[in-house]
């Protein structure tokens, strides 16, 4: 069984510690846990409000307006269930030890972007030649 690690509530990642030591770790497990917390809490309370939602709307114009709203919520509440399943792939990469390098080079992943983008699986650099090669694929 994994020791606790005592994290202060201010602590923050820094460069100048060993990288993906036990508290960025736990760090990082935290975030990623408030993160889908907050998503499947936003995810009950849509289903909530489309559940009691339903009601007979007598005119065209509004009850369009109403359906385009659904339509849109909806939506945003299937990107959050595929960001859920990112933030869980995630939290299995800091389990086996595996959170925080890059998936093509094995390079460490600057702090900075694993803060702003806790699910992110390349290097920044890894990141920007995936896309251009995407973009020049599309293109065609």
């Amino acid at each position: 069984m994994k020791q606790e690690v005592f994290l202060p509530d201010d602590y923050s990642p820094a460069e100048d510690e060993p990288f993906m030591n036990d508290r960025q770790l736990e760090y990082f497990r935290r975030k990623l846990l408030h993160w889908k917390h907050e998503l499947l809490v936003g995810s009950r309370d849509t289903i909530e409000a489309l559940q009691d939602g339903t009601r007979n709307i007598p005119d065209v114009a509004d009850r369009a307006s109403e359906e385009t709203d659904r339509a849109l919520e909806l939506r945003t509440r299937d990107r959050a269930r595929k960001l859920v399943s990112k933030i869980d792939a995630a939290l299995r990469r800091v389990d086996e030890g595996e959170f925080g390098y890059c998936s093509v080079t094995g390079d460490p992943i600057s702090l900075k972007r694993l803060d702003a983008r806790p699910i992110a699986t390349m290097s920044f650099e890894a990141q920007e030649r995936h896309e251009r090669r995407e973009k020049v694929h599309r293109d065609d």
